[in-house]
This record gives C-alpha cells, structure tokens and sequence, in this order.
C-alpha cells in the first residue's frame, strides 16, 4: 500500500475526479502517486485476459499505468501531474486509435 509520508495541507491539494470519486491530490503529484496514495490499486486490463494492472515502473518506460484523462484516453499517468477538476477513469482492454 501507498500512502503519503506526511499528509498534504488542505491548501496544498486539488480535487479529482477517479471514476465518480472525489480524491484530494497533492499538488505536483503525478496521476499515478496520487490515486495509488488514494488506495486506488487497479488502473488498467490487459486487452486479451482481462488481467488488471497497475504503475510498475513509475517514469514511463512500462505502460501499466495507461489511463483515460479528461476524456483522452492511453495516457501514462505517471507522466501526468494532477490538476483542480481532473476527471481520471481506467483504460479498460486495448487502446483506442482515433480514425
């Protein structure tokens, strides 16, 4: 489990939105430490199992961490800093390929 050393001041946080969730971030957080300090512990699945994934590497290199963003979606979100109004959801199966 992840969890923030020291708990952010209140004047030191914004609110996102995790699929309906309202989670307070740190400021200059990433997507990824803030929903994984959130207790958020599945952010995608894998297209052909289904099997559920989470950040591995933490600077950009797996894609485990593939999230939907403000509607856009295959975003890394450990390369993502939070920001007021975030809306975040999982990546469900493979990524979509606008046409």
């Amino acid at each position: 489990m992840f969890a923030y050393l020291k708990r952010p001041e209140e004047s030191n946080t914004v609110t996102i939105d995790y699929e309906g969730l309202k989670l307070s971030a740190r400021i200059g957080d990433t997507v990824a430490a803030a929903l994984l300090a959130s207790g958020i512990e599945v952010f995608r699945t894998t297209p052909v199992s289904q099997s559920p994934r989470a950040p591995w590497c933490m600077m950009g290199t797996c894609f485990d961490c593939l999230l939907e963003i403000d509607g856009v979606p295959n975003r890394q979100g450990c390369q993502v800093t939070v920001s007021e109004g975030m809306t975040i959801g999982r990546q469900q199966g493979a990524r979509r390929v606008a046409p």
